[in-house]
């Protein structure tokens, strides 16, 4: 029995959509999410620097004592996730590679689109990974910049994220795909307008209960994993506001959040430093 918890953290609150998963998959595990609102979004951010908030971030939750830390940001997973690997001592797991998999598993005509924000989209890790499994998959790729600002927003299920919808939507059906990898955890929230654009004739991938099992499976693997008669805890952490990050990521994880806690940028920065 290891009584460490995991690991959590996205830019925000969309890292939040993959925690609902990992709950329901490993209801006796504690989680410790951290959301780094005061530097969101990530995603039109230079590689460079979203690697570097990475770091910082998985120096802190290490020395948090956690027992496995899972990125739950895709553009932080595109840009971090081997120097995370090198860098820590405990495992890391990211979002890219299980919903790479269930995207080539998914497609009929091996046209496969993507959703994004316009770092994981400039990083080319999912195109890489697609390849790895089938090379004869054609991936055609949509930043969104517009999605995340509103999807965090006063109104997410508004016309103006419907209309934003649409907009990248008709990229991706003039390329004939089968297959939408939404490649970004805020996008989930959203779903049902995403799903009503592109019509049942489209499959959209989203790999939270991928992710959820790969973690169970890499606890298991390593022998970290807790006994199954306990019922696990989570606490969270915002670089943010807490109220907002409470009241607002319920929406996101479905549950209720009793309280947040406030963790300062130079904390952050602090932990990588040492």
């Amino acid at each position: 029995m290891d009584e460490r918890p995991i690991g959590v953290f996205d830019s925000g609150m969309g890292g939040l959509t993959v925690l609902h998963e990992c709950l329901v998959t490993l209801p006796h595990e504690d989680f410790l999410y951290l959301g780094d609102a005061a530097r969101l979004p990530y995603g039109p951010r230079p590689l460079d620097e979203i690697r570097r908030f990475a770091l910082e971030i998985g120096g802190y939750l290490e020395r948090q004592e956690v027992k496995l830390i899972l990125v739950a940001c895709n553009a932080a997973t595109a840009a971090a996730l081997p120097d995370l690997q090198r860098g820590l001592c405990v495992p890391v797991v990211g979002v890219i590679a299980p919903e790479a998999h269930a995207a080539v598993l998914a497609t009929r005509n091996r046209r496969v689109g993507l959703l994004a924000t316009e770092a994981t989209v400039a990083s080319g890790r999912y195109a890489d990974l697609v390849h790895a499994l089938d090379a004869g998959v054609e991936v055609f790729s949509v930043p969104c910049p517009k999605l995340v600002p509103l999807i965090e927003g006063d109104d997410p299920f508004g016309e103006e994220t419907a209309a934003a919808v649409r907009e990248y939507a008709e990229l991706l059906k003039a390329e004939g795909v089968d297959t939408v990898i939404l490649g970004c955890t805020h996008y989930p929230l959203v779903r049902p307008i995403l799903q009503r654009t592109f019509g049942r004739g489209i499959t959209l991938v989203f790999s939270a209960e991928e992710t959820a099992r790969e973690v169970a499976e890499t606890l298991e693997r390593k022998g970290i994993e807790n006994v199954d008669s306990r019922e696990g805890v989570c606490r969270f952490l915002t670089t943010g506001d807490p109220d907002l990050f409470r009241e607002t990521g319920r929406r996101f994880l479905q549950l209720p959040i009793e309280a947040a806690e406030r963790v300062e940028v130079a904390t952050l920065e602090a932990a990588a430093a040492a």
